[in-house]
C-alpha cells in the first residue's frame, strides 16, 4: 500500500486518473514478471497511457523548440517522469515476450492463453513460430517421416506443446476482498487452505493464487 491508497480511503479525496494509471502500471509490470505465465493484455491501460506519452513527447519537443531558460527546470521534470512511463512499458512488454518466445506454441494453440495476448502479439508470436518451424524442418525434421514433422503432436498421451509451470512458487500479498475482508485460498491438489488478509505476504504456488490476483483480490510482489 502507498500514500495514494491510503488517501484514497479518506472520504472526500480523489486520486488522479495519471497517478491512478501509474499505480496500475507498476503493478502489472510487477506481477507480469512475477507471474510464470503471460496475463492479459491490459488494452484499456495501455491505450490511455500511451496516448499520455505521445502528448507528452509533442509538450517537450514544443518546449525545447522555444528555448526559454525559465522553463528549463519543468523540461527536465516532464523528461524524467516521460522516461520512467517508458522504462517500465519496455520492460512490461519484454516480460511478456520472454514468455512468448519460452512457450510459443502454447500462446498460439491454447484459446484461453492465446485471448491473453494482443493482436501485435499474436502476430509476433506467429512470426516467431514460423521462422522456428521453417529452421527445425531444415536441419532435422525434413529427414524424419511425415507423421513425425509435427511440433504441437498431442498425440499418444504425451503433449509435445510446453507450457508454463503453474506450480512454481510466487510472493503474494494480500489485498482483501470488495470489503476489505479477509480471501480464503485454496492450494488445487491438496487439502491445505488459508485464509489471506490485507498486507498478508505469503509465498505460494501461482495456481492457487491466480484467481486472487486477476480478481484484484491479491498482488504478486
Amino acid at each position: 500500500m502507498d500514500i495514494d491508497d491510503i488517501l484514497a480511503e479518506v472520504d472526500g479525496y480523489t486520486i488522479p486518473q495519471e497517478t491512478r494509471d501509474l499505480q496500475d502500471l507498476t503493478r502489472a509490470w510487477v506481477t507480469e514478471r512475477s507471474a510464470p505465465e503471460i496475463l492479459p493484455w491490459p488494452a484499456a491501460l495501455m491505450e490511455r497511457v500511451l496516448e499520455r506519452i505521445r502528448k507528452q513527447i509533442e509538450l517537450i519537443e514544443d518546449q525545447t523548440s522555444t528555448a526559454d531558460p525559465k522553463s528549463s527546470f519543468k523540461l527536465i521534470i516532464l523528461q524524467t517522469e516521460l522516461e520512467r512511463f517508458k522504462f517500465l512499458i519496455r520492460s512490461f512488454l519484454r516480460s511478456r515476450l520472454a514468455k512468448i518466445d519460452a512457450y510459443t506454441l502454447h500462446h498460439l494453440t491454447d484459446p484461453p492463453t492465446r485471448a491473453r495476448l494482443s493482436e501485435s502479439e499474436i502476430q509476433y508470436a506467429t512470426a516467431h513460430s514460423t521462422l522456428l518451424h521453417r529452421h527445425y524442418y531444415s536441419s532435422f525434421l525434413g529427414q524424419f517421416p511425415e507423421a513425425l514433422r509435427r511440433l504441437d503432436d498431442r498425440q499418444g498421451g504425451v503433449d509435445m506443446v510446453e507450457g508454463p509451470d503453474l506450480e512454481k512458487a510466487v510472493f503474494v500479498r494480500g489485498l482483501g476482498g470488495p470489503g476489505g475482508e479477509a480471501v480464503e485460498v485454496e492450494v488445487e491438489g491438496t487439502d491445505i487452505g488459508f485464509r489471506m488478509g490485507r498486507g498478508d505476504v505469503w509465498v505460494v504456488r501461482w495456481g492457487a493464487v491466480r484467481g486472487a490476483v486477476g480478481r484484484g483480490e491479491a498482488e504478486l510482489i
